[in-house]
C-alpha cells in the first residue's frame, strides 16, 4: 500500500520537477544522467515558460545540498544549469538567469575553495553568453565585491591561494565583459566598483617580474601562463578593462591606481608604478592619453609636500607616459605639462634652499641627502621637459621654447615664475634648470630661417647680461645658440678649440646665405657679437667656455656670414685681441692667453673658409711665430693641464699679433670692402645696461643746485681754478692742442663714414640717454609744485607725508589778486 501511495504521489508531481530529479543519480560519483539531461533540455527548449520554475527548483536543491555538504550533487546541479544556459536563448531566460545567479552567489559565499572555483567557472560561462535584450534591473554589485575579495585570498596552502586568486581575477574579467556588452555598461565604471576592481588587479600584478623591462607594448601571454600565474592573468584583465574605457569613465579607472600606489608606498622605488602606467598608456585609446597625463599632473600637485623621492617617482612615471603619448597627439595638455613641471621645479629649488638655510652652520648628513634628493627631482623634471619637447613637431616646439624662455628670470622682463623670495642663489638655480630644459627642447630643432629659430622675443632675454653671471649659465646659453644656429649638423666637426690644419678635411656642409638670414644679421648681428665679446671678458671662464665661444664664431661663419658679416667678425676678433693685450678689465693671465688662443683658432678657420691666399698667409705666419716664441697664445698649449704662463704681455711684439692693416691689405685685393676694418669694434648698449648705468649715475653723481632765494653767498663753494706756472704754460702752448683736436675730428668723420649704422646709433643713443638722465635729475631737484591748500606729498625714508599751506599764507602774483 505504501509503495502505491508513493507512486501515486510521484505521478502527481509537476513534470519539470520529475525531469530535474531524474538527472541526479543515486550515487553522485556516477555523474550527471545524460539521457535524462537531454530530456530536460528538450523540455526546457519546447516550453521556455517553464525555465524559471526549473531554475527555482534547481536552486532549491542546490541550496539544500550545499548545507548538507553533498558536494557531488552540487557539481551535478551546476553542470545541468550550465547546459541549460547554453541551450536556451529565448526571452524567458531572464527569470532563469536570476535563479542561476542566486545559485552562483551561494557557491561563492561558501567557505569551500572548490565551490568558489565552481561558481566562478559557471559565472564566466554565463558572461560569455550574448543576450538578445539588455537586463535593466540586474546588478552585479555582490559579484564585484566577492570576486575582489577572492583576489586577496591569503589561504595558508599556496596552491589553494593561487587557485582562489585566479578564480577571483577570472570572475572580475567575466563581470567586465558582461557589463560592457550590456546596454547599461556604465554601471561597472562607477567609482565604488572601480575602487574594488582596480586595486584587486594591481595587488596580483605586483608579482610580475621584469615587466618594466618591456620596451614596446606588452604582448599577450599564452593561455597556459594565464591559468597558472595570477599576476599575468591580472595584467591581461587590466589591459582588457582599460581598452574598454571611454571618454567619460577613463578617470574612474585611473584614479584607483594612484590610491593603490600611495597606500602601498610604491612610488619609491617606482618600478611597479612605471610598469602600471606603461600598461595603461598602451591599452587605452590614443585620443584619451591626455586624460592620464592630466591625472598624473594632478596627483603631482596633491603630493607636492611629500619627500623628494616620492615626487621624483611620480615625475619619472610622467616621463614614461609622455614618452608614449608624444608619439601621437596629446591635445591641450602641452602647455599644462610644462607649466606644472616648471612650477614644481621652482618648488623643488625652494625646498632645497630652505633645507640649506635651516642647516646653516651645521653640516649634517640628512641635510646633504635631502639636497641630493631634490637634485634628483630637478633632474627628473628637466628630463621630462626635454624629452617631451624634443618629440613635439617644430611648430609646437617653437612655442614651448618661447614659453620656457618667458619663465627664465631676466632683469627688465616680466616674469610669470615667481622667484623673488628665492634670493640670488635660488634665482641662479632656477636659471640653470630652465636653460638645461631649454637646451634639451632645442636639441634637433631645424628652423627654416634664422628669424624663425631665434625670434627677437626669444633672442633678447637669451642674450641678456643676467644670464652671463656664471660660467655654467654662459655655457648653457652658447649651447642653446648652437642648437638653433647649426642647421647642417656641423657642430660635431668643430668640437674642441684647436688650430685646424686643413678645414676642407672637415667636409663642412653649408648653403648659400638666404635673404632672410642676411636681414636677420643686420637686425641682430650686433647682439650676437656683443654676447661673444662680453663672454670673453668674464674672469671665471674655463676651457669649455672658450671651446663654446670658438664654436659660436665658427657656426656663425658657416650659417650666416656674407662679406659684410665676415668683416664684422674680423673686427670682433681684432677687438678681442686688443682686449687681451690692453687688459683694461684686469683679467687673469690665463684668460688673456685663452682669448689670444681663441682669436688664433678662429682666424685660422675663417681664413680657410673665405679662401683668400694673402689672408691665409698672414694668419699662418703669425701662428708659426707663436708656436716658436709664444706657444701659450695657441689653444694646443694654453689649455694643457700644466702650461707655463708669461708674467706679462709685451705690446711691441707685432709679429705675435694679427695686424689690422695686413688683414685689410690682403682682403682689399680680393674685392672685400675693408674701410670698416679701421673702425674699432664697440659693443652695442642694451636696455639692461642703461638700467644698470642709470643706477650707477644716481649713486655716484651728486648734483647740488640751489636757486631758492635767501641763501647766503658765503655758503657757496668757490670753484675758481688755481693759476700756476704749469697752467699758464699749457694755455700758451696751443699747437699740441690743435693737433689733438684735428685728430679727434678726423676720427669722428671717419667713424661716421665707415662704421656700421647700428654702432653709430648705439653710441648716439648712449649719449642721449646720459644727457636725459642728468636733465631729469636736475629737473627733479629744481622744479617744485606750487603750494596747495590740500597739501603736497613728499616721500621721506619710504613714507609719504602731506604738508598743507593755509590760504592766507600763500603768496599769489599781483595779477591774480584784486
Amino acid at each position: 500500500l505504501s509503495a502505491g501511495v508513493c507512486c501515486c504521489c510521484a505521478a502527481l508531481r509537476p513534470r519539470y520537477k520529475r525531469l530535474v530529479d531524474n538527472i541526479f543519480p543515486e550515487d553522485p560519483k556516477d555523474g550527471l544522467v545524460k539521457a535524462d539531461m537531454e530530456k530536460l533540455t528538450f523540455y526546457a527548449v519546447s516550453a521556455p515558460e517553464k525555465l524559471d520554475r526549473i531554475g527555482a527548483y534547481l536552486a532549491e536543491r542546490l541550496t539544500r545540498d550545499v548545507v548538507r555538504h553533498r558536494y557531488g550533487y552540487v557539481l551535478i546541479a551546476m553542470e545541468a544549469l550550465d547546459q541549460l544556459l547554453m541551450a536556451c536563448h529565448s526571452q524567458s531566460i531572464k527569470p532563469f538567469v536570476e535563479s542561476f545567479l542566486h545559485m552562483v552567489a551561494k557557491l561563492l559565499e561558501s567557505g569551500e575553495p572548490k565551490l568558489q572555483v565552481l561558481g566562478t567557472n559557471s559565472f564566466v560561462k554565463f558572461a560569455n553568453i550574448e543576450e538578445d535584450t539588455p537586463s535593466y534591473h540586474r546588478r552585479y554589485d555582490f559579484f564585484v565585491s566577492r570576486f575582489s575579495a577572492m583576489c586577496h585570498s591569503c589561504d595558508q596552502d599556496p596552491e589553494i591561494q593561487t587557485e582562489i586568486r585566479i578564480a577571483g581575477i577570472r570572475g572580475i574579467q567575466g563581470v567586465v565583459r558582461k557589463t560592457v556588452n550590456d546596454e547599461l555598461r556604465a554601471t561597472i565604471w562607477e567609482p565604488q566598483h572601480m575602487d574594488k576592481i582596480v586595486p584587486s588587479l594591481l595587488f596580483n600584478m605586483q608579482k610580475i617580474e621584469d615587466i618594466d623591462s618591456r620596451i614596446g607594448p606588452p604582448s599577450s601571454p599564452t593561455g597556459g601562463a594565464k591559468e597558472e600565474n595570477p599576476s599575468v592573468l591580472a595584467a591581461d584583465c587590466f589591459r582588457e578593462l582599460l581598452a574598454r574605457a571611454t571618454y567619460g569613465n577613463m578617470n574612474n579607472a585611473v584614479r584607483p591606481v594612484f590610491a593603490h600606489l600611495d597606500h602601498h608606498r610604491l612610488w619609491d622605488p617606482n618600478e611597479f608604478a612605471v610598469s602600471c602606467f606603461k600598461i595603461i598608456m598602451y591599452s587605452i585609446q590614443a585620443q584619451y592619453s591626455h586624460h592620464v597625463i592630466q591625472e598624473i599632473l594632478g596627483h603631482l600637485d596633491v603630493r607636492k609636500r611629500d619627500s623628494p623621492r616620492v615626487r621624483a617617482g611620480i615625475i619619472q612615471v610622467l616621463l614614461e607616459a609622455v614618452a608614449i603619448a608624444a608619439k601621437g597627439s596629446i591635445g591641450p595638455t602641452v602647455l599644462e605639462v610644462f607649466n606644472t613641471l616648471l612650477k614644481h621645479l621652482r618648488i623643488s629649488v625652494d625646498f632645497e634652499l630652505g633645507d640649506r638655510r635651516s642647516s646653516a652652520g651645521s653640516a649634517t648628513f640628512s641635510t646633504s641627502s635631502k639636497e641630493s634628493d631634490e637634485r634628483i627631482v630637478q633632474n627628473a623634471i628637466i628630463q621630462t621637459i626635454g624629452f617631451f619637447g624634443s618629440n613635439l613637431p617644430d611648430y609646437q616646439r617653437s612655442e614651448i621654447m618661447m614659453f620656457i624662455m618667458s619663465k627664465v628670470p631676466v632683469l627688465g622682463t616680466p616674469q610669470s615664475l615667481d622667484t623673488s623670495h628665492l634670493g640670488d642663489l635660488g634665482t641662479r638655480r632656477i636659471q640653470i634648470m630652465l636653460l638645461r630644459s631649454l637646451l634639451m627642447v632645442t636639441s634637433g630643432y631645424k628652423g627654416t630661417t634664422m628669424s624663425s629659430a631665434l625670434p627677437a622675443p626669444f633672442l633678447e632675454p637669451l642674450l641678456s647680461p643676467s644670464l652671463m653671471e656664471g660660467s655654467e649659465l654662459r655655457q648653457l646659453v652658447l649651447e642653446i645658440l648652437h642648437n638653433l644656429i647649426d642647421r647642417h649638423d656641423n657642430r660635431a666637426k668643430l668640437r674642441g678649440i684647436r688650430i685646424i690644419p686643413d678645414v676642407s678635411d672637415l667636409k663642412i656642409k653649408r648653403d648659400k646665405i638666404s635673404r632672410q638670414d642676411v636681414s636677420f644679421m643686420k637686425k641682430h648681428g650686433q647682439q650676437l657679437y656683443r654676447h661673444i665679446y662680453l663672454g670673453c671678458k668674464e674672469e671665471d671662464n674655463v676651457q669649455k667656455n672658450f671651446e663654446l665661444l670658438f664654436t659660436s664664431l665658427a657656426l656663425t661663419t658657416i650659417e650666416l656670414a656674407n662679406e659684410e658679416v665676415v668683416i664684422d667678425l674680423i673686427r670682433l676678433a681684432i677687438a678681442l685681441q686688443d682686449l687681451a693685450i690692453i687688459n683694461e678689465d684686469n683679467l687673469p693671465m690665463f684668460n688673456r692667453c685663452g682669448v689670444m688662443a681663441l682669436v688664433a683658432a678662429y682666424l685660422n678657420f675663417l681664413s680657410q673658409m673665405i679662401a683668400v691666399p694673402a689672408f691665409c698667409q698672414h694668419v699662418s705666419k703669425v701662428i708659426e711665430t707663436r708656436s716658436v716664441e709664444a706657444s701659450y697664445f695657441l689653444p694646443e698649449t694654453i689649455f694643457k693641464d700644466k702650461c707655463n704662463l708669461p708674467k706679462s704681455l709685451e705690446k711691441d711684439e707685432r709679429d705675435l699679433f694679427f695686424l689690422t692693416n695686413k688683414i685689410a691689405e690682403s682682403l682689399g685685393g680680393s674685392g672685400y670692402s675693408v674701410e670698416r676694418l679701421s673702425v674699432p669694434y664697440v659693443p652695442q648698449v642694451t636696455d639692461e645696461d642703461r638700467l644698470s648705468r642709470r643706477k650707477s649715475i644716481v649713486d655716484t653723481v651728486s648734483i647740488q643746485v640751489d636757486i631758492l632765494p635767501g641763501n647766503n653767498t658765503e655758503d657757496k663753494v668757490d670753484n675758481t681754478e688755481e693759476i700756476t706756472f704749469e697752467a699758464l704754460k699749457k694755455a700758451i702752448d696751443n699747437n699740441g692742442l690743435e693737433e689733438q683736436e684735428k685728430e679727434k675730428r678726423r676720427l669722428v668723420i671717419e667713424k661716421f663714414q665707415k662704421a656700421p649704422f647700428e654702432e653709430i646709433a648705439a653710441q648716439c643713443e648712449t649719449k642721449a640717454n646720459l644727457l636725459h638722465d642728468r636733465l631729469a635729475q636736475i629737473l627733479e631737484l629744481t622744479i617744485r609744485p606750487p603750494p596747495s591748500p590740500s597739501g603736497t606729498m613728499t616721500i621721506t625714508a619710504g613714507h609719504a607725508h602731506y604738508h598743507s599751506v593755509p590760504v592766507y599764507e600763500m603768496k599769489f602774483p599781483d595779477l591774480c589778486v584784486y
